[in-house]
C-alpha cells in the first residue's frame, strides 16, 4: 500500500506522539496541538545526558498533564521490574509504564505484563517485532485496562522486511481488546506517518527531527526541486569551490 500522492496533515486520523528525551524539545512539541502524547526510553535519556531518571520524569510530568507520557522500567529481573512499574505508575495519571517484551536473556515478560495489566496499570509494551509476540501480549492484557503495544516497524524495515503487513496483522490481533492501541514505533521517514495512517494504526511515535518535516507535507515538488538546486549553488559558493576549466579552443 502507498498513501495518496497528495497527502494532507489535516486528513490524518492517526495520533502523533513525540519520541525523545530533550526537555526543551518536549516542551516545544507540547505546544503543538498535533502532538497527542510522548514516549521516551533509557537510551534516549542517556544520549540527552540525563543522570536522574525519576527527577527528569517528574519534571516532564509537571509540564505535561493533559497527554499520555511513557516511561520505561529498566530492571532485568521480574521482581524489581514489578516494583519499578508500580513506582513509575504512581508518578501521574497520564503515565504509561513501558515494559520490554522480554528480559535480556530472551525470557518472555508476558507473565509480568499480564500481572501489571490486571492490577490496572496502563502499559506500553515495547521492543515488539513479531506477530507471535503480539499474540502473547494480547492473551494476557486485561480488556478493561488501557494498553499500548509498540511494534518497532522501523527496525523491521532495517532488516529489509516490509513492516506494513506485520502492522496490519497486529491490528487485527488486537481488535478483541477495545482499550489496546498499536504504535508504529521507530519510523525512519515522514512517509511512515501516512503508511501507518493508511492501515488504521492508532499511534505513531517519532523523533522531533521527523516531526519537524510536517510542514513539508504536500509541498509543490517543482518548487522543492528549485530550492534544492539553489541550496547546492549557495553552499558551493559559500565553500569557495573552484574548478579550473580549460578555455575553449
Amino acid at each position: 500500500m502507498t498513501p495518496t500522492m497528495e497527502p494532507k496533515v489535516s486528513d490524518l486520523k492517526i495520533k502523533l506522539f513525540a519520541d525523545g528525551a530533550d526537555f526543551d524539545g518536549i516542551l516545544k512539541m507540547a505546544a503543538n496541538p498535533l502532538i497527542k502524547g510522548f514516549t521516551t526510553n533509557p537510551t534516549l535519556m542517556r544520549k540527552a545526558g540525563i543522570s536522574d531518571y525519576a527527577a527528569f520524569a517528574r519534571r516532564v510530568l509537571d509540564a505535561i498533564r493533559d497527554r499520555p507520557v511513557s516511561f520505561e522500567v529498566f530492571a532485568d529481573d521480574f521482581q524489581t521490574m514489578e516494583r519499578q512499574a508500580h513506582e513509575i505508575a504512581s508518578w501521574g495519571q497520564n503515565v504509561n509504564v513501558k515494559i520490554p517484551v522480554t528480559k535480556t536473556d530472551g525470557v518472555s515478560a508476558t507473565g509480568m505484563i499480564g500481572k501489571l495489566s490486571n492490577a490496572g496499570i496502563s502499559l506500553n509494551v515495547t521492543a515488539v517485532m513479531t506477530l507471535d509476540q503480539v499474540k502473547a501480549i494480547r492473551d494476557v492484557l486485561h480488556p478493561g485496562t488501557p494498553a499500548i503495544v509498540s511494534i518497532f516497524a522501523g527496525r523491521i524495515a532495517d532488516t529489509g522486511r516490509d513492516p506494513v503487513p506485520v502492522m496490519s496483522a497486529a491490528l487485527q490481533l488486537l481488535k478483541t481488546l477495545p482499550k489496546a492501541e498499536l504504535i508504529w514505533a521507530s519510523p525512519r521517514e515522514l512517509l511512515n506517518v501516512f503508511q501507518a495512517d493508511l492501515i488504521g494504526c492508532h499511534i505513531i511515535t517519532a523523533t522531533n527531527d521527523i516531526l519537524a518535516k510536517l510542514p513539508l507535507v504536500g509541498k509543490d515538488l517543482a518548487a522543492y526541486s528549485l530550492e534544492t538546486v539553489a541550496m547546492f549553488r549557495k553552499d558551493a559558493l559559500a565553500a569557495g569551490f573552484d574548478i579550473a576549466v580549460k578555455p575553449e579552443g
